[in-house]
């Protein structure tokens, strides 16, 4: 149960790393901003690793800001509480 809770910490960290990423700051120094990225009409199956990891990164930052604020309030209570 133990290896269960600290793997879920884990998982929720590297969310919050990618959640976290500056577009501005960082992403763009590395060319992985979304706004640098014009993916053609139908590229479909065809895209590039470097436009899928720029499509993966904006939907963990979409899809999982609101919900980790939830997640991590309720981790950092359970720290508290149970040490």
């Amino acid at each position: 149960m133990v290896f269960l809770g600290n793997f879920l910490q884990v998982i929720v960290l590297c969310l919050n790393a990618v959640a976290v990423l500056s577009e501005d700051r960082f992403l763009a120094r590395i060319n992985l901003s979304t706004s640098t990225y014009d993916p053609a009409f139908g590229a479909g199956d065809s895209q590039s690793v470097k436009a899928k990891i720029i499509n993966g990164i904006a939907s963990v930052r979409l899809v999982t800001r609101i919900p980790l604020i939830a997640v991590n309030t309720l981790i950092i209570l359970y720290s508290l509480i149970l040490g």
